[in-house]
């Protein structure tokens, strides 16, 4: 395929196309789209053109391509909004090609509601993770635009708000947006609980979140505020040394974090509160540590942390993504092993942050940290009350 040109269209069974689309259009040969856009176009093509229906895998579609010299595909909405146009770039970038878009569904759903949108945060739950949308809710966007799919649905996108304490938002759900008789338009209250039992086009709907007030999202947490492994304080990591060690991990430009013994789950919690954009994987030994985590994610609105439970010097780590940062709260001695190994999982330039609480783990750190060939870059003594001093340390 050297040439191509991609026609965005709406719903509507009564499609309109200015002029030079339309001549494209009736001097086209070979057209492609999904099965519903040639359903919706089928009557307005050439009599003898060649349709190549969009399937998976993408690869054969491609495939069939090449033996045109030039395709006009059809999409949806705009191509370059998370669309097909974005795959034609990436499967076949020598090809010359021409774009005409239409509203996307998101546009479209603001228009029926006479919403200004411009600042939309907008987020991509088809066929992708939740990472965007819950970066997107802890960082209380005003107005959040989220393209759905049929496992990430409305109604599973009203649970996760629910389940973490974001009850702040109401929601606008549009479905087959631009069909003259099917399109719908749903209002849900933020003050709804349970999702309205509703038969959603699970295909043809997208959902947009306007928030009504704002969730606190509290800038050091208090250690009594945590679920406790069996109310113990002492098992957590206190707040001043909390927000220092979190500092000292400059988590603002990085990507991946992992927590290495997270028992309450508090450093992955202020993190992911601090820096949403975050993937963080937490480790811990102790069964408990599960349910604690996620007590505490729910309680503080930390959706999207990994909560790995077994013995860490145990795990096939290549299965997780490689941290940019690490965070060390326990090692059961082990710490000169565990660090050996992480110094093999970090990324290029990461860094790991210890808090040694005695003269012995502090020794057993630096002898680590000698060994795996990695440098102390910063250390700091610092005392909480009448607890016993605690040395922070940063090595790279």
């Amino acid at each position: 395929m050297e040439k191509c040109t991609i026609i965005g269209i709406s719903d509507s069974r009564q499609q309109w196309f200015p002029p030079n689309v339309a001549k494209a259009i009736a001097n086209g040969k070979v057209f492609s789209g999904g099965k519903r856009h040639r359903d919706i176009v089928g009557e307005m093509l050439p009599a003898d053109a060649v349709w190549i229906d969009i399937t998976v895998p993408i690869s054969k579609v491609f495939s069939q391509y090449e033996a045109h010299k030039e395709v006009i595909i059809f999409a949806s909405g705009d191509p370059l909004f998370f669309g097909f146009a974005n795959t034609v770039q990436r499967e076949c970038p020598q090809a010359e090609m021409r774009v005409f878009p239409s509203f996307n569904s998101l546009q479209m759903l603001a228009h029926r509601l006479l919403m200004p949108y411009q600042d939309m945060k907008i987020v991509s739950l088809t066929g992708r993770s939740w990472d965007k949308f819950d970066e997107a809710l802890i960082s209380g966007e005003p107005l959040i635009g989220c393209l759905t799919d049929k496992r990430n649905t409305p109604q599973a996108i009203w649970q996760r708000m629910h389940d973490y304490g974001y009850s702040n938002y109401e929601m606008f759900i549009g479905e087959n947006l631009g069909n003259e008789e099917s399109e719908r338009i749903y209002h849900i209250e933020a003050a709804e609980t349970i999702f309205p039992e509703k038969a959603f086009d699970l295909s043809l709907n997208c959902v947009i979140l306007q928030k009504l007030m704002d969730r606190p999202r509290p800038f050091g947490i208090p250690e009594q505020d945590f679920h406790l492994l069996d109310g113990r304080q002492r098992m957590i990591t206190k707040m001043p040394i909390r927000l220092l060690s979190l500092s000292m991990l400059d988590l603002r430009s990085k990507h991946t974090f992992w927590d290495v013994g997270f028992c309450t789950g508090s450093v992955s919690i202020e993190a992911k509160l601090q820096f949403p954009h975050l993937s963080i994987t937490a480790f811990e030994v102790r069964e408990e540590g599960k349910e604690l985590m996620e007590q505490n994610s729910r309680k503080f609105g930390t959706p999207g942390i990994a909560s790995v439970i077994g013995d860490f010097m145990q795990q096939d780590l290549t299965q997780y993504p490689k941290p940019d940062a690490v965070f060390i709260g326990g090692h059961g001695g082990k710490l000169v092993e565990m660090l050996a190994v992480l110094k093999n999982a970090l990324n290029p330039n990461g860094c790991i942050v210890f808090n040694s609480v005695s003269e012995e783990s502090r020794q057993m750190f630096e002898e680590g940290c000698k060994a795996a060939g990695m440098t102390i870059t910063q250390s700091t003594r610092i005392a909480i009350d009448s607890h016993n001093p605690i040395y922070i340390m940063k090595a790279q």
